[in-house]
């Protein structure tokens, strides 16, 4: 299987190259040439076996032409042996036909670590047999920095530098980052957003000298190896509640994107889901541009769930690209438009997209009272962002069932769950230290000439 790129002009990868590049040189995203199919018997096969399992009938015909079956069962098994849950993915009822998701029983408590603990052992992997060093360079919005990091620290033949918003993440977030004593590892506090620190990100990909100087790769949402082990517990989930002999639908608290596009691959790959719902908070750039067809970023607001503090989105390019039937040129067209000020989809590709996803937006206001109802009502606790999915759900329930993703532990954000809940969430016992770590960071200016100049001193050290 090939990979191309969503804008058409790139060269086309086998599944180890486009891992290992992460963004395509035309700036592009890189996806599968075609997206296989399961039959009905295939995927009724899937329900009751063990995780890993699932995993390596799910990306096999991904990854076959990279790494054999023999090569994949141990670094699968050893991707998921820090979990907490023999689940790895357990699904607890909130309601008649509401089921949650718990994505957050990885060492880093966040749903991340299902994609993240995977690519670092597949990357290590790849890196063995080919002998070369690399440098990781990611952005992170709070939880896939601290997830990269826990997959690639201490490991001899890469570096792995982070961007993150300053001030912008929650504290257990920024300690994640800040506390590993590796010396391969090297936080970043940007002055900027999210969206700041995305964009450096790209810019350092698409200068190409610095990026085969310093062997450049990533392992943000960009990376199609992230997106296809997300894919996975759509699956899990499906067959537990009874497909495919009955349709499912899914509620994902959204921000870049990635996370809900791994479950637009799944309906691809023949999972009988209904409807696949975006929720957003009061940064809502992807609910406006679903229901009105008009991608316009307009800044992005702090709030209480700093993960989806996002205005641009860029998984939603990988969506564009299907919805404007894999016509490479068009999406470039969009992805030009967005540097003056954002861009217009058109009807049919609108069409499309609505033909799949839904969409809603949730207050901060919303969110705390979530968090109350859910506690009182059922015993679970939510983070932000989890009740962000589950407020969006609650008004497309129905006959099929509806579950949303939880994507965070509440104890990464303890002090907006306490406000909300008026409980206090303690961190498990292997992270009961993390306030008395010692914190090592940089805090760097919104410069690419002086981003590039610290990655090439940190990385020689």
């Amino acid at each position: 299987m090939k990979y191309v790129s969503t804008r058409g002009k790139a060269p086309a990868l086998t599944f180890g190259e486009a891992m290992m590049t992460g963004l395509a040189r035309d700036g592009g995203l890189y996806l599968p040439e075609t997206i296989p199919t399961f039959t009905a018997e295939e995927i009724a096969g899937l329900a009751g076996l063990p995780y890993e399992e699932v995993v390596l009938r799910v990306i096999r015909p991904f990854v076959a032409e990279t790494f054999s079956d023999d090569e994949l069962v141990p670094l699968i098994a050893a991707a998921y042996a820090g979990f907490a849950h023999e689940a790895r993915a357990p699904l607890v009822q909130l309601a008649q036909n509401h089921f949650l998701l718990e994505l957050f029983h990885g060492p880093t408590l966040a749903f991340k670590d299902f994609a993240m603990q995977l690519i670092g052992q597949l990357m290590q992997a790849a890196l063995a047999k080919s002998g070369e060093r690399i440098t990781i360079v990611g952005a992170t919005s709070g939880d896939t920095g601290s997830a990269a990091i826990e997959a690639f620290k201490g490991l001899p033949n890469v570096d792995v530098v982070i961007l993150f918003p300053k001030g912008r993440v929650s504290e257990v977030q920024r300690r994640q980052m800040t506390t590993p004593a590796e010396p391969n590892v090297h936080a970043f506090a940007l002055e900027g957003d999210f969206d700041d620190c995305q964009a450096r990100v790209k810019d350092m990909f698409n200068d190409f000298a610095f990026r085969d100087d310093v062997r450049l790769a990533g392992v943000n949402s960009i990376n199609w190896a992230r997106v296809l082990a997300q894919v996975v517990y759509y699956f899990t989930a499906a067959t537990a509640l009874g497909a495919p002999h009955r349709p499912v639908s899914f509620t994902v608290p959204t921000g870049n994107f990635g996370d809900i596009f791994a479950g637009y691959i799944a309906r691809r790959m023949g999972l009988p889901i209904e409807k696949l719902v975006v929720a957003t908070n009061q940064n809502d750039i992807l609910h406006r541009a679903l229901s009105t067809g008009e991608y316009r970023p307009t800044g992005v607001v702090p709030s209480m769930s700093p993960s989806m503090d996002i205005q641009v989105s860029s998984n939603f390019e990988r969506a564009l690209f299907y919805a404007y039937d894999g016509e490479g040129s068009a999406v470039s067209q969009l992805m030009d438009e967005m540097k003056t000020g954002g861009f217009a989809i058109s009807q049919g590709a609108l069409a499309a997209l609505q033909d799949t996803f839904a969409s809603g937006r949730v207050s901060e206001e919303e969110t705390a009272e979530t968090i109350r109802q859910t506690l009182s009502a059922t015993g679970e606790l939510l983070c932000p962002h989890s009740a962000i999915g589950v407020a969006v759900a609650q008004h497309h329930l129905g006959p099929v069932p509806m579950i949303t993703l939880a994507t965070a532990h509440p104890a990464k954000f303890p002090d907006a769950v306490e406000a909300a809940g008026g409980v206090r969430c303690e961190l498990p016992p292997h992270m009961a230290d993390l306030f008395t770590r010692a914190e090592r960071m940089t805090e760097v200016p919104n410069d690419l000439g002086a981003l590039q100049t610290l990655v090439r001193e940190r990385i020689a050290l």
